[in-house]
């Protein structure tokens, strides 16, 4: 009997033209450039100024980037997927927008939010659609505007956080190729201390005391969501390697939410991986949230080949993490 896996067939990304460097932030908060890089990695992200832009407009233009490389229109996708903590609105779902902005006009979609770890849940659930049989294309998009929900005045949080957006385009595959295996969690007990937005939802609805307390801004506690991130992102990407009898030998590339270069480092070291089949574009983009493995796979796609295993791994707020394996399905940039 064939096996249909969902495959990825096609990727694209956005970034902000606009550059938020470690020296900018010098400027704005007590700070340095030795400080930032030495405990994150980070040297500059991307941040999205642009009036009347926001989420759905960087997603847009990932999968616009996407299908294009693949040479399709946008009337033949399905389903979309949008990962995001960063929504244009409550409601419509940014994915209802991003169906609008491309002119998907045969496709449904909503939204998933997982924070940091909501493109690889997206994935997860994207890949369903195609294994069923019920669809044929789906586009999974992480897309985040971070710097709508940072406080510039605090340096725990603002040297992290960046704004893009990346898109995959999910077909069936018949050949050995696509997602083999994946594994989440999540764990939702005590995370409100430790990394959230306390207003903004049901529970504390905005108020004029509450954008005054700054209570729309992220709140993290980062040595506790250290702590989980490299015992959580390590221990699942070694746990998916371990189901499906891989070594580090056999992964050709370690795909790693871009947080912080310690958690990833600590996350290949437990996979046996060397640094040098890790992908990493934390110094230029910073922690984009959903958009940080998507964005990585359109950076390494020129050196990735038919039948590369990646190890998908994240960790973010909820808390949320989880791994993947892919088995990649085609050469470069020419499907």
């Amino acid at each position: 009997m064939t096996t249909i896996r969902a495959a990825i067939t096609s990727v694209g990304k956005y970034l902000p033209e606009d550059r938020l460097t470690n020296a900018d932030l010098e400027r704005m908060v007590d700070t340095n450039d030795d400080w930032i890089v030495s405990r994150t990695g980070i040297r500059e992200r991307r941040v999205l100024r642009e009036p009347g832009k926001a989420t759905a407009f960087m997603a847009a233009e990932a999968a616009k980037l996407c299908l294009a490389k693949r040479g399709i229109g946008a009337d033949e996708v399905d389903v979309i997927l949008v990962a995001t903590v960063t929504p244009d609105h409550v409601f419509p779902a940014t994915a209802c927008l991003v169906q609008a902005l491309i002119g998907a006009t045969n496709a449904w979609g909503y939204d998933i939010s997982a924070a940091c770890s909501g493109f690889l849940f997206a994935l997860s659930t994207g890949a369903q659609f195609i294994v069923s049989g019920k669809h044929q294309k789906v586009l999974v998009i992480g897309a985040d505007k971070m710097s709508a929900i940072v406080d510039y005045t605090d340096r725990n949080t603002c040297i992290i956080f960046g704004d893009g957006a990346g898109a995959v385009l999910l077909e069936p595959d018949d050949t050995g190729t696509g997602l083999i295996d994946s594994r989440e969690y999540t764990d939702g007990v005590g995370t409100l201390e430790s990394l959230w937005m306390k207003a903004g939802g049901s529970m504390h609805p905005a108020t004029l005391e509450t954008v005054a307390a700054g209570e729309h801004f992220i709140y993290q506690d980062g040595k506790t969501v250290f702590k989980r991130a490299v015992v959580g992102m390590a221990d699942v990407a070694a746990e998916v390697m371990q189901r499906n009898g891989l070594t580090g030998d056999d992964v050709a590339w370690l795909v790693p939410h871009q947080a912080n270069l310690r958690i990833i480092s600590a996350t290949a070291d437990r996979m046996g991986v060397g640094m040098d089949k890790v992908m990493l574009n934390i110094e230029r983009y910073g922690n984009t949230t959903a958009a940080t493995i998507p964005l990585c796979l359109v950076d390494y796609e020129p050196v990735l080949r038919r039948g590369d295993n990646l190890i998908l791994a994240a960790f973010g707020g909820g808390f949320t993490w989880g791994a993947a394996y892919v088995k990649w399905a085609y050469d470069g940039e020419t499907v």
